[in-house]
């Protein structure tokens, strides 16, 4: 991953109830620096002169509590700490409500070269909007070859070798409404440590599917923009292979498999491929298999429940039967 600097976090394009609203109100010459850890910290301590585990790699935050000690320091002329926590390389400090620093607070900044950022947000809800973009930046990425799809509210990632029709089988599914995430190339990042967020690897293309045979086709214009996602959460994973007489398929489903990506555990399903075999209407039920499983219904668990059930049953009858036998 590239470095992301305090400019970059300026020009993030963050819309309606992710924005950040924030302004370089002093200290432009640093806007350089590097952000290097998703978090960040309130400097109350380190304004009283206690530096002992300050968390100087973080972005600093500045709310109102933070402010009004601020304005105690410049009353009683005591600049001292402040100017020793500004010895420190903390990537910027960002004022939120809509406060502004008073000129002691800029002219330290501006010798240290360190952004002074400004929000109108309060700082509950700008410290989750922050933390949430940052995790989202420095979350770990990997790319997949393969197709994301929606399929009943579902993110289901279908993979499998070249040439086995997964770009088919989305078409398919896409002309049945459900909607396209990504094709060929699948950009996954794990997000809060459980959750995988696929979309395309290039925005650019990520909506356009090639169809051997017939080239390079634009989804949105073919089938609208209802048919299509920028990301969605994967949940269910689908490697299709070539059928296999010498393999022993699932039959029942009572186990459920993963497959493991970003040490992060999703379901996955091996589905095999043959002439005559409807993949997407198997995929289909798969996905709202999937969905009833999140509901607590588990369809073959409950088949071989009823199975034992059965047998209990026939058995003590078969015993009783054969107690009251007489001769």
């Amino acid at each position: 991953m590239k470095k992301f600097t305090v400019l970059d976090l300026l020009d993030l394009d963050l819309k309606d109830n992710n924005s950040l609203n924030l302004a370089c109100i002093g200290g432009r010459a640093g806007l350089s620096r590097e952000i290097t850890v998703p978090d960040l910290n309130r400097p109350g301590l380190e304004l009283s002169g206690f530096f002992d585990n300050f968390a100087f790699q973080r972005i600093q935050i500045f709310g109102r509590g933070e402010t009004a000690y601020l304005e105690k320091l410049r009353k009683e002329n005591e600049t001292s700490s402040l100017e020793h926590m500004f010895t420190h390389p903390f990537p910027c400090c960002i004022f939120t409500h809509g406060l502004s620093p008073d000129e002691c607070f800029m002219n330290i900044a501006e010798n240290a070269k360190c952004p002074v950022l400004q929000t109108d947000l309060p700082t509950s809800n700008f410290s989750t909007r922050l933390i949430w973009a940052l995790s989202n930046i420095f979350a770990p990425r990997q790319l997949i070859h393969g197709v994301l799809v929606e399929v009943f509210g579902i993110g289901v990632l279908i993979m499998g070798e070249s040439g086995v029709g997964k770009s088919e089988i989305a078409l398919e599914l896409i002309e049945r409404s459900h909607r396209l995430i990504a094709d060929d190339a699948v950009e996954i990042k794990c997000v809060g440590g459980n959750i995988l967020m696929g979309s395309g690897a290039n925005p650019v293309i990520s909506h356009h599917m090639e169809i051997r045979g017939l080239g390079i086709i634009n989804i949105t214009h073919l089938f609208g923009v209802g048919a299509i996602r920028d990301k969605k959460q994967i949940q269910l994973i689908v490697q299709l292979e070539e059928w296999d007489t010498e393999k022993e398929y699932d039959r029942l489903g009572s186990q459920d498999n993963t497959m493991q990506l970003l040490e992060v555990k999703v379901p996955a399903l091996t589905i095999p491929v043959k002439p005559g075999r409807n993949i997407p209407i198997i995929i289909e039920t798969a996905a709202m298999n999937e969905r009833l499983k999140k509901l607590g219904y588990h369809s073959a668990k409950e088949f071989d429940e009823n199975v034992l059930k059965w047998l209990e049953s026939e058995n003590a009858r078969r015993v009783y039967f054969q107690k009251n036998v007489t001769f």
